[in-house]
């Protein structure tokens, strides 16, 4: 049966600042993300030259920030960032959501932010599709810092989205993005609209 897929990048479409970002200042603080933001501006700089792929450099922005902490404890600040992430979300985003649910489309959010913080929110909208950027855990069930999953960026998104939903020829895809992230995405939907939440 042929149907609509409505797919969202979230940070800066759906969002209007970047979770990753927000993220590591509601978990560690101002100063702490300024202080490890000033360490790792070199790395920053290299990544905005093309020196190295932009999943390297928000690896080990990552592993500094996170690698060693519990599952658990991560999950639980996924879950009260929840809150925080309701502040961010774009109006004309969330009432498009809210329309494509009213058009029985089927919602996938697909995003190169890690899963466990966007998920809490995704389940309080009733969108249980969603392709993010997994975390590896080691045998203690701590951070390695490292990811499980590719980064979902790029060429990426497009690769999740076949996987996911490999019968193309069953849906109309309709793609929301705002960055170089998604232009691959916006390419290959059948109707891409960027930045059209701003």
């Amino acid at each position: 049966m042929y149907y609509k897929l409505a797919v969202f990048d979230f940070d800066g479409t759906l969002t209007n600042k970047d979770s990753f970002l927000e993220f590591i200042k509601f978990t560690r603080g101002k100063w702490r993300f300024l202080t490890g933001f000033l360490i790792f501006s070199p790395i920053i700089i290299a990544y905005k030259l093309k020196l190295i792929p932009n999943w390297k450099a928000k690896e080990i922005v990552f592993a500094y920030f996170f690698k060693g902490t519990s599952l658990q404890q991560f999950d639980t600040w996924g879950q009260a960032f929840a809150a925080e992430l309701e502040k961010m979300i774009r109006p004309k985003a969330y009432g498009k959501v809210i329309e494509h649910q009213h058009n029985t489309d089927e919602i996938v959010i697909v995003s190169a932010s890690i899963e466990n913080w966007i998920r809490p929110w995704a389940n309080k909208m009733g969108i249980s599709n969603l392709l993010a950027t997994s975390l590896e855990i080691d045998k203690e069930g701590l951070l390695t810092g490292k990811f499980l999953t590719k980064n979902c960026f790029g060429q990426e998104k497009v690769n999740r989205i076949l996987q996911a939903y490999p019968e193309r020829d069953n849906y109309f895809l309709e793609a929301y993005g705002d960055s170089s992230g998604d232009r691959e995405l916006l390419a290959f939907a059948n109707k891409g609209w960027y930045r059209h939440f701003e």
